[in-house]
This record gives C-alpha cells, structure tokens and sequence, in this order.
C-alpha cells in the first residue's frame, strides 16, 4: 500500500500551559494522517507532501472559532477547515499541499470520552478522524449522510487499528 508524506504543525494550546504530556505523539498523529490518505478516494501524488495544521485546544477556544467561522456561539468537539477547493487537481503543480486545519477541544473530548467509557486517545482519534474526512469534502447536512461519514471514519480507525467505537451517542 502507498505511504504517503504528511508535514503536521501542531499545535498543543491545552496541554503545554498545563505542564501536562500529549496522550498522542506528533509522530502517532502523522501516521494516522499518513495511513487515511492511502485510504481515500482522491488521487493522490504520492511524490507530493500534504500538509495538515493539528491545533488542541479548550472550550473558550474553540467556541470562539465556532461563533466567528459558523455563527453557532458554543463549543464543538472539532472543526475543519478545508484548503482544497472542489477544483482540487492531483497533478497541481506545488510540492507542499496544504489539506487544511482540524481544531480539537480536549475539553469536550473529554468529556465525552467518559461519557462513551473509552480512553481519551480513541475519542482524539475518532474526532481527528472526522476533521480529516472534512479536509477532504466529507460534510453531513443530513442524518443519512451522517451515518455515511461515521462509517468512513470507523473505516480510518479500523486500519489503523482501533476497535470499533459505539454510535449510541447518535
């Protein structure tokens, strides 16, 4: 299977100012990436870099992001915003390409980590997931394609070797 080469910025906004360690390294998390653009129905060069900004935060943060960006003043468990356009093009000619930024409230993850009574780095990859899925024009306007988008997701944490994650939240 091709491997593709992922650049990650991340940004660590909730656990560094609290001398707090990342439940999952920077290495885990371009793998992640790495491994689900092998995975997507886009054709992707292989002979390019695709570049993701990962950014962990809290509530006031992202609720700040939501209220600007979607007019929706509360908090969210992720956000995404997409780089690629639908005149997206495999073959363009740039080595870098940007996929966009995927916004993680550790807050809400935890919370609903407890609430689903599973770790906190399968709820972080379960989100990551969904931003992801985003960056690359997955949306669900609606409940049918909702469903759609959790089974792709289950899908990513399947081949990167996660137990399957209940949608009884849903």
């Amino acid at each position: 299977m091709n491997q593709y080469n992922v650049d990650l910025y991340l940004e660590d906004s909730f656990f560094s100012p609290r001398n707090q360690s990342l439940p999952i390294f920077e290495e885990q998390w371009r793998s992640w990436f790495s491994s689900w653009l092998t995975m997507t129905d886009h054709e992707f060069d292989q002979n390019k870099t695709y570049e993701i900004s990962l950014v962990l935060t809290d509530d006031q943060e992202i609720k700040e992001l939501n209220s600007q960006f979607r007019q929706k003043d509360q908090a969210t468990d992720v956000l995404a915003f997409a780089s690629l356009d639908d005149e997206f093009s495999p073959l363009d000619v740039i080595d870098t390409m940007p996929l966009g930024d995927i916004i993680i409230s550790i807050d809400t993850a935890t919370k609903q980590a407890q609430e689903q009574n599973h770790p906190l780095k399968n709820e972080l990859a379960w989100l990551a997931s969904h931003g992801f899925l985003h960056l690359l024009g997955w949306d669900h306007p609606d409940r049918d394609s909702l469903m759609e988008m959790l089974a792709e997701q289950q899908k990513l944490l399947d081949f990167v070797g996660f137990e399957k994650i209940s949608l009884d939240f849903i």
